[in-house]
């Protein structure tokens, strides 16, 4: 594939199956009405720290957190969609500011779309300059990987 239709991929509309959609379309380590899971079996699925997972719901990413007769946190599968969407939004860059606002927008109901897709799609914008400066950057290591080799065949 060359550079321009690897930028093209990039630039293209992707579609991937929504990671909010029914838990049906989803794996989840249990199913659902089985699905009550301790804060270590969710960092034992999803790679975040207890710490993590404590911080997101102290500052309002995730509010919603069950807890059982004892006081334990006990997630369910649609937490665990959430925590997999806000995992990809750090991993985007977005700001842990916009996540928060975005989880309020969501949790204020269906009139917020607009502003919910408004977010998104300045996070797509960002993502997709830094695809563009990390293509650059891998070009740049690749001509310099071929001078190496190409040097140190001569010898």
């Amino acid at each position: 594939m060359t550079v321009m239709q690897t930028m093209q991929a990039a630039t293209e509309e992707v579609t991937t199956p929504d990671i909010c959609a029914p838990a049906a379309q989803r794996r989840h380590p249990r199913p659902d009405g089985q699905d009550r899971y301790t804060i270590s079996e969710v960092v034992a699925f999803t790679g975040l720290t207890a710490h993590t997972l404590r911080w997101y719901e102290r500052i309002g990413l995730m509010p919603h957190v069950d807890r059982s007769h004892t006081g334990q946190r006990r997630y369910r599968n649609p937490d665990l969609d959430w925590l997999d969407l806000v995992t990809k939004l750090r991993l985007t860059g977005m700001p842990v500011a916009d996540m928060v606002r975005y989880a309020e927008l969501v949790r204020e109901g269906e009139n917020t779309y607009p502003q919910r897709k408004a977010l998104l799609e300045d996070t797509r914008r960002d993502v997709l300059t830094r695809i563009a400066e990390l293509r650059d950057t891998l070009a740049v290591l690749d001509f310099k990987i071929s001078v190496y080799t190409t040097e140190g065949t001569d010898r």
